[in-house]
């Protein structure tokens, strides 16, 4: 079947590349602008872009719904706009779609986070179809395996993961 993408935004790209790199099935990351206005986005001049990631992952071996769960774990969907203390739509929770499936998978993964009751409220999380993807800068890649120490407000958080459903 090969590699399939994916594009999320959850807050600063720091962390989100840094948990997200590490799941098995995740073959390449990169970080940058997506889901806004500006031609040929930048740090310094990304008008209402999301800072998000894309992510290439084999789905033998993690599925797009569990990459989903897993951001979901790493990054508060109940706020708009803001993860921490990185306020504005920079730091939005995004879903950008690739095709259906994906929107569908996305739908569904929203309404067993807010049926769950496990996260801190309802799942604000924006779902639209994938746009241009603006690459960053190279000093914004790999930015916590160069700085270990680096900010990031990204952590896996136990006691938001999904019941496993039956038929998985």
């Amino acid at each position: 079947m090969g590699q399939e993408r994916a594009v999320l935004a959850g807050g600063c790209f720091w962390g989100m590349q840094d948990l997200i790199r590490k799941l098995p099935g995740v073959a390449a990351t990169r970080v940058g602008y997506t889901g806004g206005d500006v031609p040929n986005a930048t740090y310094r001049n990304h008008g209402t872009h999301a800072e998000g990631i894309e992510i290439l992952f084999d789905p033998a071996v993690i599925s797009y719904r569990q990459l989903l769960e897993f951001f979901f774990q790493i990054h508060d969907p109940s706020t708009p706009n803001r993860q921490g203390n990185d306020l504005g739509m920079s730091y939005r929770s995004a879903i950008y779609y690739v095709d259906d499936a994906q929107k569908e998978v996305a739908l569904d993964t929203i309404a067993d986070v807010d049926a769950s009751g496990l996260w801190p409220g309802k799942v604000v999380t924006e779902v639209e179809p994938v746009g241009d993807f603006w690459e960053a800068e190279p000093e914004h890649q790999d930015y916590l395996e160069r700085k270990p120490d680096g900010y990031t407000c990204h952590f896996a958080r136990p006691g938001w993961v999904l019941p496993k459903r039956a038929a998985e």
